[in-house]
């Protein structure tokens, strides 16, 4: 596994062939460049920079499928347009399937849950100060989540759980809003944690030992564990190893599938 320094962050490659590659991106890694000010920063000048010989020569940086800069995991680049297309229809066929892997506050009643639940931008709704915040709306998109308890602990007097996640949409934050919709909000949320005034903060005065001490972990604990596609005969499949910080926080000696 190589590792790939940016500017600001470095990546793992996890495979890559002629038409792909596909990555480990950290947390808090940005997928693009959202104003000027990013560039350097984000995975996508990283693979520019990285893939240089390959763009001189006709090639494209195709990021497949994005991750929010606090989720770390796998992540799928095609290098030409034609691979682009092929993993573009395999999204829209439904024949790429994703796990994440989420830490969560509190114990569920539930082993495996279904949450079917459209999603909205909060500010169509009511006032919201976080432009980005979604919530669950009778009169959002429509939005499926698939959830299975892997492991249940308790720490410093707080219940905690490993949860497997598969999104079946590409809602927004999807997995997130509906883990906080089921009251179990992912660890280290800053948005849909207990308050949103932690992501206001932390936009405002960045990490302090404050935010650590309610938040427990400087970025949400919700990890792009595998990515399968299934659009020809051979299965292509991947698996991202959980960022330390994650990893540190379960009890130790945790097999994770």
């Amino acid at each position: 596994m190589n590792r790939v320094p940016t500017s600001t962050f470095d990546f793992n490659i996890l495979d890559e062939t002629a038409d792909w590659i596909v990555v480990n991106k950290p947390a808090p890694l940005q997928i693009h460049p959202s104003k000027p000010s990013d560039r350097g920063d984000t995975l996508w000048d990283g693979l520019q920079a990285m893939l240089s010989f390959e763009l001189v020569n006709g090639g494209q940086v195709s990021i497949i499928n994005r991750l929010d800069r606090d989720t770390s995991g796998v992540v799928l680049v095609a290098k030409n347009s034609t691979t682009a297309r092929r993993f573009g229809k395999a999204m829209m066929r439904r024949q790429m399937q994703k796990t994440y892997l989420a830490i969560v506050h509190g114990s569920p009643y539930w082993n495996e849950q279904n949450v079917n639940a459209p999603l909205r931008r909060q500010g169509e709704i009511m006032d919201s100060v976080v432009w980005v915040k979604q919530m669950v709306h009778d009169n959002g998109a429509p939005c499926l989540s698939c959830f299975r308890v892997l492991h249940r602990w308790s720490a410093s007097g707080k219940d905690f759980s490993l949860i497997e996640a598969s999104p079946h949409t590409g809602r927004m934050h999807q997995l997130r809003v509906h883990l906080s919709y089921l009251g179990h909000p992912v660890v280290g949320d800053k948005l849909y944690g207990d308050s949103e005034s932690h992501y206001l903060e932390f936009m405002d005065t960045g990490w302090t030992p404050r935010l650590a001490e309610s938040l427990l972990l400087r970025c949400h604990a919700l990890h792009s564990y595998t990515l399968s596609v299934n659009d020809t005969d051979t299965l292509l499949h991947w698996k991202a190893p959980l960022p330390l910080a994650m990893a540190d926080f379960l009890p130790a000696g945790l097999v994770l599938p």
